[in-house]
């Protein structure tokens, strides 16, 4: 008998040429995916805080709030010498500082700035060399991170707000940078000029583009606005936030895989964690958990100060509005309606006196992040709170 070989038609051989593409692309996808997971998780540096402090802490809320320490760095290594100006001496301090409350259901978020000339308590830390350094009854805040690093900078927050740190995130100057130019730039709209010549920004009245550079040099400005101090300079520091949320949302990072990676990447190798959040998993969960809160769910104030008996250089909280502050979010609560409307409207307003003289309400969220700047400042000796040339 005659055998007969089957020969495959066009079709079949142009279906197992697709399925084996198929197949190819399935294990290659897999592939990239994994490098990508591995690239993202090698990317982040993290503190393990917990280890750190132990068990004397304030507890976690039980009801599904939670707080973030958000510290930037104005530490010079590397490429951040060469940005934002200012001193460039071998030390690091937290330049900017924010405790991030979201709520029980997180739908929205408190942001509370500590102005870093802010004196406190500052309790016992270890320093990087693993010794004690003493406790001080009045320092700087900013001077926690320096002394202990991120440990000390979050122990010495509890103990002035009472509030558990749940998570911990740090970014530098190049990191800032770096993310706002991956993010495409950030608006930024002013009613005046603005120069400041410590932090090298340059703008004219009306609305600017930033890229990652000149972003920096906004949220480090402080001579260029207000009474040239660091409360001026937290001002500016709102508005870029909440434009960069604003930014975030209107690029659909999860529809374009390449702008997704390119943000992840740069994200994960600027900020140092938590060892909880220092995971490419950790981090999407979170994302996923703060996905809803945009600028209009975003409520942002400065604690409370006022200028510092012992020295006009020096800020210290003002009571009882910093206890009720802390109190609030403690307890879940809407910000104090006392602080919203002791908020300056505008960066020239900022001052140690507006916490207790202001009687203007929190500003509405603009469609651009507004600057609206009366008056360009200019002092003749270093305003309160300017700190040592940062």
């Amino acid at each position: 008998m005659v055998e007969h070989t089957r020969v495959p038609s066009r079709r079949r051989r142009v279906l197992r040429v697709a399925a084996g593409a198929s197949a190819a692309l399935v294990v290659l996808g897999a592939g990239a995916a994994g490098y990508a997971y591995f690239k993202l998780n090698g990317n982040i540096k993290s503190v393990d805080i917990d280890a750190r402090l132990g068990t004397a802490r304030p507890p976690s809320a039980t009801d599904g709030s939670f707080n973030v320490l958000v510290l930037g760095s104005d530490s010079r290594n590397g490429l951040n010498g060469q940005l934002a100006g200012g001193d460039t001496g071998e030390t690091a301090r937290s330049d900017t500082a924010m405790v991030v409350h979201v709520n029980q259901d997180h739908s929205r978020a408190d942001v509370v700035s500590i102005p870093r000339d802010t004196l406190v308590a500052r309790p016992e830390c270890t320093d990087a060399t693993g010794r004690p350094t003493l406790a001080a009854k009045r320092a700087m805040y900013n001077s926690a991170y320096e002394t202990g690093g991120a440990a000390c900078a979050v122990k010495t927050t509890e103990q002035l707000t009472g509030l558990r740190m749940d998570h911990y995130v740090e970014i530098d100057f190049e990191g800032f940078a770096r993310v706002v130019d991956a993010l495409g730039g950030a608006t930024v709209t002013t009613t005046v000029p603005i120069h400041d010549q410590d932090s090298g920004l340059d703008l004219a009245a009306g609305e600017h583009h930033l890229d990652g550079k000149q972003a920096l040099a906004f949220v480090r400005t402080r001579h260029g606005v207000g009474d040239g101090s660091d409360l001026g300079r937290i001002e500016l520091q709102k508005q870029m936030v909440k434009s960069l949320l604003r930014q975030t949302g209107g690029i659909g990072l999860f529809g374009n895989p390449v702008k997704l990676w390119s943000v992840g990447d740069t994200l994960t190798r600027s900020i140092t964690t938590d060892s909880a959040l220092a995971s490419v998993n950790s981090l999407v969960g979170l994302a996923q958990e703060l996905k809803g809160i945009g600028p209009d769910q975003l409520s942002m104030v400065t604690l409370p100060v006022v200028t510092a008996p012992s020295d006009p250089n020096r800020v210290v909280p003002q009571q009882p509005q910093a206890d009720q502050l802390w109190a609030a979010l403690k307890a879940d609560r809407p910000l104090p309606k006392a602080v919203l409307e002791a908020q300056p409207e505008n960066p020239a307003q900022a001052g140690p006196s507006a916490a207790a003289q202001a009687v203007a309400s929190a500003p509405a969220a603009s469609a651009a992040a507004s600057v609206p700047v009366t008056a360009p400042a200019t002092a003749a000796r270093p305003p309160a709170g300017t700190g040592a040339g940062r």
